[in-house]
């Protein structure tokens, strides 16, 4: 019955005591969650102990949770802080391109097409010859987001992984939503051109 609700009842219901309804979410989002933070740090450790930390907070926030966004903004903006938060307490430059402190997003090229740029196929019952190609696929599209700076990859992987809109990605990132269209529009092209032999 739990798998009908939205993330926000299921929310307000954790929050009134019902610790299935907890469960459900963490279900929910154990997979696009976390590979927003594998994707964003690069370390799977380090991913899993964020992911962690995360859960926590969401249980100690929980008595003061009001549904005035969709819990996925919500989440979102807390893993983008606790990102930030690891980036500062590690005095890694990382956290200034979090905190959108590092520059204006100009830069060259952009059509402004925000479409999304490409789609693996479910792993099914696939031959070895299908099962390493999508494997060689995986591997360049991670090589790419990588290549991206943090800014742009964090706004791809919040609309892909996290289903966020622009509106949502520029609440649970603190920035303007001009700003994250346009942080969009130059990750797309980026990828775009990374890809452009796979697309």
């Amino acid at each position: 019955m739990r798998g009908d609700w939205s993330d926000e009842r299921l929310m307000l219901a954790y929050r009134a005591g019902d610790a299935d309804a907890f469960d459900a979410l963490y279900r929910r989002y154990r997979g696009s969650l976390y590979r927003y933070l594998a994707q964003q740090c690069g370390n799977p450790a380090l991913a899993d102990e964020l992911y962690q930390d995360i859960w926590i907070k969401v249980v100690k926030a929980r008595a003061d949770y009001e549904p005035l966004a969709r819990f996925s903004t919500w989440i979102y903006r807390i893993a983008h802080h606790r990102l930030i938060d690891h980036y500062r307490r590690h005095a890694l430059p990382t956290a200034a391109h979090f905190a959108g402190n590092d520059h204006d997003d100009r830069e060259e090229g952009g059509d402004g097409n925000d479409e999304r740029i490409v789609s693996l196929p479910a792993a099914g019952h696939e031959t070895p010859h299908a099962l390493h190609e999508r494997r060689t696929m995986a591997e360049r599209i991670g090589l790419a987001l990588a290549d991206l700076p943090d800014h742009q990859r964090e706004v791809f992987l919040l609309a892909e992984e996290g289903g966020l809109t622009l509106d949502e990605i520029a609440t649970a990132t603190g920035c303007g939503r001009e700003t994250a269209k346009s942080r969009m529009r130059y990750a797309l092209n980026k990828l775009r051109h990374s890809l452009r032999d796979l697309l």
